[in-house]
């Protein structure tokens, strides 16, 4: 009846069913007698049509499958929603289970989701005795079904992966008899007892990564009061968020904590007082501490004892780093602040000799970056360092590639398998059973080698996804085909299969899709801009640590993998780190002066500087350049020292040779000849330096000579005579006995007493003193 029914639907989707009506009518009638006859069954098998008619009718969503790999005493429970697609009421409803043949290839597995259509040959009949009526189900109605089945009665007789049918079926009006109308498949990985070979070796990759939370920007008290630009983060710690969800999870499960020491920095600043960045400029109190504190707690009993991965600072996108140019001792110091950083929180010896690309694409620039910070472990992935065409088997992840450097190469089809959407149940589902189903095929393709495999899934699964993975990581604890291998390390160690390729792979086979997604080379010049501008400003400051420690980690956040497929944010994050970082030079300042106006040839020029930070500045220098050189000269620099929070007043000599206005721009340089804050420019006015000015200063100069002149004449005058008796008096042209002059020009007081003067100290007039 099945082959009836699908040479029925062919000729249905040749031609509309008013073009053949009595065609059609035999054609039924035809397989009503076969049914009669015995010949066939039912048919179930119809091809789908646009019209929802078909095996797509009815939507089925399997939702759980527990446990997820039973053993032959278990009872499999299975459960989920069907929901009529269709435009027609379905009548006497009902679910089934149909196993069809066992898988041999790992490509099948990949597959088994894709199907939708009802296929006769390869679904497998309906399990006897294992259905669940539904009855009717109108147009857009959703009903829910459990199925519980004994594992025996599915009569699996050999050990492998075996795709596992619901299908459900019915009839609808327009087609009065009963046939497939939907069906899900899913994967059972059946293994009841141990494996007779080799146990595979799975190393699964625990990562606790998060996005950029945290800018340099910080209070100016004391304490250095962090300033987060949202809390969101606090939302994300908090009981059922994304990162309380992955410690919760992980601390019962044998993995390897892969860890972004910024993350914890970030939290660790949380547990004291913070802000949070207001929309209208004003920053409110954060509220995250308590979560904060909690959070790490449990990080800290989570990691005790268990192999922790620490990542460089910031998580670096190190084909970013190989691709565009970027400076390769930010990875350096990335990757020392790791060690301690993790130490010093989680009171761990991290593991810091391992990198691990996005994606684990690789190729030879990005593993020489990798290795340049002392990381030999490369963790790749086997979508990019393929394995010949037509390997029989997957390989041991660990090979070396040249160097000293180990390539840990993780399984692609596991590391992908909880991408995705999984907030549906029915995805969560079917990823937990693929993987599985990988897993064991992994073990069967050549059990009698013992294999060390690693996971590695996506930087930052969530909720959902990372409860997925713990559902399949407690699928592989009954280790009936698999043994846990938590350490990394021990993985890297493994001794590499002979076969496995060692070869990286070229720079053209990077993939387009994740060059697009790279830090442009732009990004990388703003970063070097920053980073120049910091170096210099902290020449200056009398306690550095306080802008060096917040900007040099949010320069390492400016490379951070977090930012790919977010341009924009990315560009805006460079923005307001460089921002801030201006705006802590321009606290030291000069400060606006009105012009000033010299009134001589040579003058003091003062200039004020302005510490608006919170400590000290020294090694600064203030310079003022003249316009006219040659018409007004500034002395050389002067050396600047201020306190923070205060000012200090520089003076510089000038000498004018010229009138008229000067302008001078002054400016604060450190000793390498960096500029730090804006330049500021003022006009000199030069006005007493005239012609005339010169002429009278000249003309007082002369008189004053004169008057000298004329002084010493007279005082010679009035001396005594010399040794020949020729002095004024023995000539008769000296005072008269009575006082008198010579009556040319009047007497003047200081005259007689010259005179008197010159009397007392005659030696020749007996007992008067002589004075020496």
């Amino acid at each position: 009846m099945a082959e009836a029914a699908e040479f029925q639907e062919t000729f249905r989707g040749t031609a509309p069913p008013a073009t053949f009506p009595r065609f059609r009518t035999v054609v039924t009638l035809l397989a009503v007698l076969l049914v009669f006859l015995g010949v066939t069954q039912l048919p179930n098998a119809p091809a789908a049509h646009a019209d929802g008619t078909g095996s797509r009718t009815v939507s089925v969503s399997v939702d759980s499958l527990t446990p997820v790999a039973p053993t032959q005493n278990d009872k499999i429970t299975i459960s989920g929603t069907v929901t009529n697609k269709g435009r027609s009421t379905v009548n006497a409803g009902r679910i089934g289970l149909r196993v069809g043949p066992l898988l041999t290839t790992r490509s099948e597995i990949d597959d088994i989701g894709d199907r939708t259509a009802f296929s006769p040959g390869t679904d497998g009949a309906e399990l006897s005795g294992h259905t669940q009526k539904i009855g009717k189900l109108q147009p857009g109605i959703s009903r829910e079904f459990t199925l519980t089945v004994p594992a025996k009665d599915l009569n699996l007789d050999r050990d492998g992966v075996y795709p596992l049918g619901v299908s459900f079926s019915g009839q609808t009006t327009d087609q009065p008899y009963e046939r497939v109308l939907g069906i899900r498949r899913t994967l059972l990985p059946w293994q009841p007892s141990g494996t007779d070979g080799k146990k595979t070796q799975v190393t699964f990759l625990w990562p606790l990564i998060s996005s950029t939370h945290l800018t340099a920007r910080t209070e100016s008290d004391q304490q250095q009061t962090p300033i987060f630009p949202n809390d969101d983060l606090a939302a994300e710690l908090a009981p059922g968020g994304r990162l309380q969800q992955l410690v919760a999870l992980g601390k019962n499960l044998p993995v390897t904590w892969v860890i972004d020491p910024d993350l914890l920095a970030t939290v660790e600043a949380m547990t004291k007082s913070y802000r949070v960045a207001g929309p209208d400029g004003k920053d409110t109190p954060g509220r995250g501490q308590a979560v904060a504190n909690q959070w790490l707690g449990q990080l800290q009993k989570a990691v005790d004892g268990k192999e922790v991965v620490a990542l460089p600072f910031g998580d670096p996108d190190l084909a970013s780093l190989a691709h565009h140019g970027g400076a390769l001792s930010h990875l350096q110091s990335a990757t020392e602040l790791a060690a301690t950083t993790v130490d010093t929180i989680l009171h761990v010896k991290p593991r810091t000799d391992f990198a691990w690309p996005v994606d684990g694409a690789v190729d030879p620039s990005i593993v020489g970056v990798a290795t340049s910070a002392g990381a030999h472990n490369i963790i790749a992935r086997s979508d990019s360092l393929r394995e010949p065409d037509g390997s029989p088997y997957a390989p041991t992840a660990a090979r070396p590639i040249g160097g000293g450097n180990t390539a840990v190469v993780a399984d692609a089809r596991l590391s992908t398998a909880f991408e995705g959407d999984l907030t549906r149940a029915g995805e969560t589902s079917l990823a937990v059973q693929q993987f599985l189903a990988q897993s064991l095929m992994i073990n069967k393709q050549a059990p009698e080698n013992e294999r060390s495999i690693v996971v590695a899934p996506q930087r930052m699964p969530s909720t959902s996804q990372a409860q997925a993975m713990a559902t399949a990581l407690g699928g592989l604890s009954a280790g009936r085909w698999t043994q846990p291998l938590a350490d990394l390390g021990d993985a890297a160690k493994a001794k590499p299969d002979p076969a496995a390729s060692r070869r990286v792979p070229g720079p053209g086979s990077y993939p387009d899709a994740l060059r697009a997604q790279e830090l442009p080379k732009e990004a990388f010049e703003a970063i070097r801009e920053t980073q120049k501008g910091l170096s210099s400003f902290k020449t200056i400051l009398t306690s550095p640590d306080r802008v060096v420690i917040p900007f040099g980690s949010a320069i390492m956040r400016e490379m951070s993998t977090s930012w790919r497929g977010n341009p924009a944010g990315a560009a805006e994050f460079r923005t307001a780190v460089d921002s801030y970082l201006d705006t802590l030079r321009n606290q030291v300042s000069l400060v606006k002066k009105s012009d000033p106006t010299l009134s001589g040839r040579s003058a003091v020029l003062p200039v004020t500087v302005k510490n608006g930070l919170l400590q000290g500045i020294d090694g600064l220098y203030l310079q003022l350049e003249s316009s006219q050189p040659n018409r007004l000269k500034v002395t050389d620099k002067q050396p600047v020292k201020i306190d923070g929070g205060h000012s200090q007043s520089v003076k510089f000599e000038t000498r004018a040779y010229a009138n008229g206005p000067v302008k001078v721009t002054a400016q604060l340089y450190t000793a390498d000849g960096q500029r730090i804050g804006k330049e500021m420019d003022f006009t000199v006015h030069v006005t007493s330096i005239t012609p005339m000015v010169l002429l009278v200063i000249a003309g007082g100069v002369l008189l004053l000579v004169l008057a000298g002149l004329r002084i010493y004449l007279k005082r010679k005058r009035s001396g005594k005579p010399d040794s020949a008796g020729n002095g004024p008096e023995a000539d008769g042209e000296g005072p008269s006995d009575d006082g008198g002059n010579n009556g040319d020009e009047p007497e003047r007081p200081g005259d007689q007493a010259a005179d008197t003067g010159a009397r007392s100290g005659d030696p020749s007039r007996p007992g008067e003193k002589v004075e020496r």
